[in-house]
This record gives structure tokens, sequence and C-alpha cells, in this order.
């Protein structure tokens, strides 16, 4: 799995059809009123990357197995859902378990389609999403926070650590400002990340224009652009409406489909990169003629980990990873002609892996 991407925005902002879109499923139900997803929609697609293709080309594989990402689609949140408005915040426990958050904005006008708040605002759509997330932190933190201090003043020692966390992040939130603001040692990310806040979550907003708009985007995800670059998130600008369009066509009526816009490449493509940069991650290879299949790990993983994500068992008895950079697999024609070049590399145990890597793994349990 690349990653678990959670959906989320106001009612009729393009959400469900996005979704439907880049799943290439009918499982949520997209239509102009507030709440038509009723229950979490969770789709698998996989990400697109033509190294695999080349590879497998090369290896001659029988079949090819990309990465996958799962996108999450929860329905619309509106003013007042941490306290229970609209559908309530029943949804919030879903977004905690997702990896980043989509948050989709409204940047097109459209007469037939209605807005919930009334106008179009993307900046203002975006502010009154984050602030119930943060409600929604701030409730769950603060009904936490009693319990650790009585914990902490009996020596608890895990309770006093839980508690310092919690302390960092409750400081940001009670100024209005995200989880992730907070101030927290490297050494203690994995932990805060275990506190399963929605706002310490990072975020990519996905900017939902017109037509016309979705090669290089608009005035309205020109402000959206300026406000992610100033909080260190991402944005990308995709049109939802051709995206849908695509998802019902055929790879050869899609290439033409595109280049009829002046498009490159579907809007799916630049989400899951943009998706990958926020979260920090790389793709590496197994390549043979049983089948060539990317794999995704975090950025800075060492070979141990990353055979890891394979099975547990290459992890556990690794002994070393035979490893060719992925330019120099292509340049001699594949494992062979790499070996022969002097281009495969015996790394071990503190070896980290690069993106593009074609790994080999050795291990014995």
């Amino acid at each position: 799995m690349g990653f678990k991407c959670g959906i989320v925005g106001l009612p009729n902002v393009g959400k469900s059809t996005l979704f439907n879109a880049l799943t290439k499923t009918a499982n949520a139900q997209a239509a102009n009123f507030p709440f038509c997803t009723i229950e979490p929609n969770v789709g698998d697609v996989a990400v697109p990357d033509e190294r695999l293709d080349a590879l497998a080309e090369i290896a001659q594989s029988a079949t090819r197995i990309p990465t996958r990402l799962s996108f999450v689609d929860i329905a619309g949140l509106v003013r007042g859902a941490s306290k229970g408005e609209g559908l309530g915040n029943q949804f919030l426990a879903n977004i905690r378990e997702v990896d980043a958050i989509a948050h989709v904005l409204r940047c097109f006008e459209d007469d037939d389609i209605t807005h919930v708040e009334g106008a179009i605002n993307p900046l203002s759509d975006a502010d009154v999403v984050e602030t119930e997330l943060m409600l929604a932190d701030l409730e769950s933190l603060e009904k936490r926070e009693a319990n650790l201090r009585k914990k902490s003043s009996a020596k608890d020692k895990d309770a006093a650590a839980e508690l310092e966390l919690v302390e960092l992040a409750l400081a940001e939130l009670r100024e209005g400002r995200p989880a992730r603001n907070a101030d927290i040692p490297e050494d203690r990310q994995r932990e805060y990340n275990n506190l399963q806040l929605i706002t310490s979550k990072p975020v990519i907003y996905v900017c939902n224009v017109e037509e016309d708009s979705a090669g290089s985007g608009n005035s309205l995800s020109a402000k959206v652009a300026e406000r992610a670059a100033s909080e260190g998130a991402q944005s990308v600008v995709i049109s939802a409406r051709i995206e849908e369009e695509l998802a019902q066509l055929d790879d050869a009526e899609r290439l033409e489909y595109l280049e009829s816009l002046g498009l490159a490449e579907p809007g799916l493509n630049r989400l899951i990169r943009q998706g990958y940069a926020l979260l920090k991650l790389i793709t590496y290879f197994t390549a043979g003629p049983k089948e060539a299949r990317a794999w995704t790990v975090s950025d800075g993983s060492s070979a141990p980990q990353a055979a890891g994500v394979i099975h547990t068992d290459f992890e556990r008895g690794f002994i070393k990873a035979e490893t060719i950079g992925y330019s120099d697999y292509v340049e001699h024609k594949g494992e062979q002609g790499a070996r022969d070049a002097g281009r495969l590399r015996q790394e071990g145990k503190d070896y980290i892996v690069k993106d593009g890597d074609v790994m080999l793994f050795r291990f014995n349990v």
C-alpha cells in the first residue's frame, strides 16, 4: 500500500465526483445536495509509474504489480460538525485513520450547483473545515488530559511522557492553530503520531477547477497555492469533471482526450506525486520473469526495513540486498547486464534505499 488519503471538504465541492473518478467506481453517490455520502467509501487505485513498465519489459515479467493508494471519501463536513451539526462527528474517527488529508476546495463558479456557505471562497471553506477538525482534536485531548494528569501525579512515567505531547498539541489548538504546528522533537514524532490527531496530519489542498483551468489553474486556485506554501502543505489543481470523464475511457481514448485539452497527464498522477512528496515516500522495485513489482517505503528506510515490506521474515533474516539503480538496470538491459558492467551492488543492513532501486533480498530464517 502506498498511503491512505482521506478526502474531506464541505458538501458540494466535488469530493464524491473526484472519488468516483479516481477509484473508477460508483460506490460514492455524487449528487447536488449535502450529505449524499452517508458512510465512508474506500477505494484503491494503482499508482502510475512508467518505470515499472520499463522494468517489466526488460525482465520479461509475466505480470506487473504496481503499488496502491487508498482513498477514503468522507461525508461533507459543515460548520458545527464537531458539535454534531450535519452528520456530526461520527465521520471524524475515519479521518484519524488516514496518513494524509486531501482537502477538496471548490475553485469554480456554477450557478447550477449550490454552495452550503452561500458563496465561492475556497480559503474561507478551508477555514471552516480546519476549525471543525481542530475543535474535534481539542475536545479529544481535553478529555484525555485530566486522566493523564492523574496518572502522572501517581508517578506513571508513560502517562507523564504522553502528557508532555498532549500539552504541546493543546497549546497550539487553544491558539486556533492545527496540531501539526506543534514543535515535536524528532525522536518523539512516532509517539505524537500515535495520538491520532486529525490536524497533525499533512494536508494536500485539492483545487477543483472548471475544465478550462485544469492545466494552469485560476485566480481562486492561485490563492490556495499561496496558502499551502505558507503552511508547508501541498496543493494540486484538478478538474473533477475531467477526471470523471477520463475514468470512462480506455487508454488510447484517454491519451487523445488529454491531448485535446492540452494536458500531459491525469490529475490523479499529480495528486499521487504531491502525496508522496508530502509524506516523504519513495518507490523501489523487484523484477524477474514471474513479476515486476513496485513497493513503497518511507524515504530514509534501511534495506532490512524495505525487505520487511515484502515479508517480516525478509527483515528478520536479512543478509544482504543485491541492488541496481533504475537507470543502470535500464541502460544495461537488466540484471545480468548490470552485473557484467559492475553496476550490481551488494548492500548490507546499513544501506539506505534510494528511489528507483531494483532490489533482490537475500535472507535466512
